[in-house]
């Protein structure tokens, strides 16, 4: 019985000692817009972009078409998010957003970028996993939903 809970209670204490350690990385310093372009997804599959080549199967996503006010496109992208679970907006200006989504049990980090291109009608994306090699296909899904809601405004 003590072996038990001797693991039951190193168990934990790992899983809070992860807890920590995740929730304290930092954002990645190369977010944001350079030209009108977001970063290009890692060669690791727990990232989605539409500005991923359309060859590239393992990233790329279509953008989501809008028409009319860009600043009425941004308010209804805040206000889908602001119902998705664990997503928090850290950036906004007149044509780009960045708001992580932390996982649940572990608090894991997602950085989801959006560029308003006003020019194309076009909201292109990139979401993508700030550890570890696969997602479980989370980042695909994220957006796939909020891809979805957005068509429905």
């Amino acid at each position: 019985m003590r072996i038990f809970l001797g693991i039951i209670i190193a168990l934990v204490i790992l899983f809070l000692l992860a807890r920590v350690l995740v929730a304290r990385q930092p954002a990645p310093s190369n977010l944001g817009l350079n030209n009108g372009q977001l970063q290009p997804c890692p060669d690791t599959p727990n990232c989605v972009s539409s500005q991923a080549s359309e060859n590239d199967t393992e990233h790329f996503m279509p953008a989501i078409p809008y028409t009319g006010d860009p600043n009425f496109m941004v308010s209804q992208i805040l206000k889908v998010i602001a119902v998705m679970p664990r997503a928090k907006v850290v950036n906004q200006d007149s044509n780009y957003l960045h708001t992580e989504f932390r996982s649940q049990m572990f608090g894991f980090v997602d950085d989801v970028e959006l560029f308003i291109d006003d020019t194309n009608k076009l909201i292109h994306f990139r979401s993508a996993a700030r550890l570890g090699k696969g997602d479980m296909g989370v980042n695909q899904k994220r957006m796939t939903e909020l891809s979805e809601k957005l068509r429905q405004k």
